[in-house]
């Protein structure tokens, strides 16, 4: 090996091992969060998907009309038509996450009515398959966010106590 490569050579190993220090350096100073500051309340670390958190955030949310299923019941079980619902509430996203949970249940039994193989006749892989599932997981939010179909509503209603 020539003089001017080892040089060169040499000179790249040193600026990696300044990268390398320097990383271990950031590394011994340890953050001053915690991990419930980070993640979201009610959220696992690593829980990529979105949630129903800041779904609604329009003033107006606070005193919304009930919709789908839950505006057609008003009156019919007894509630009175003026029942308002604070969408921006802890209780309403908690709601919307049972009613995303049931429109997943419902998406799967729809996948599941779908043929599963490739051209050759096989199944699809185990990581295709946990894809699949966390897209559905994303449609089912996406759904129930903007779908309206009055679940969430109709279980704010019932736990409020209105």
């Amino acid at each position: 090996m020539s003089a001017s490569k080892m040089a060169q050579t040499n000179n790249e190993i040193s600026k990696f091992q300044a990268l390398i220090d320097g990383i271990q350096a950031g590394m011994e100073n340890k953050s001053s969060l915690s991990s419930e500051q980070i993640t979201e309340s009610g959220r696992l670390n690593g829980d990529y998907t979105t949630g129903m958190k800041d779904a609604f955030t329009n003033p107006a949310d606070k005193i919304a009309m009930p919709s789908g299923a839950a505006a057609n019941a008003v009156g019919a079980h007894g509630m009175a038509s003026s029942e308002k619902i604070d969408k921006s509430s802890k209780l309403y996203e908690q709601a919307l996450e049972l009613e995303s949970y049931f429109v997943k249940i419902m998406l799967g039994s729809m996948r599941n009515t779908i043929s599963k193989t490739n051209l050759f006749g096989d199944k699809n892989s185990y990581a295709q398959d946990m894809y699949e599932d966390m897209l559905y997981d994303e449609y089912a939010s996406a759904m129930t966010k903007a779908a309206g179909f009055g679940l969430a509503d109709q279980v704010y209603l019932q736990l409020a106590g209105k």
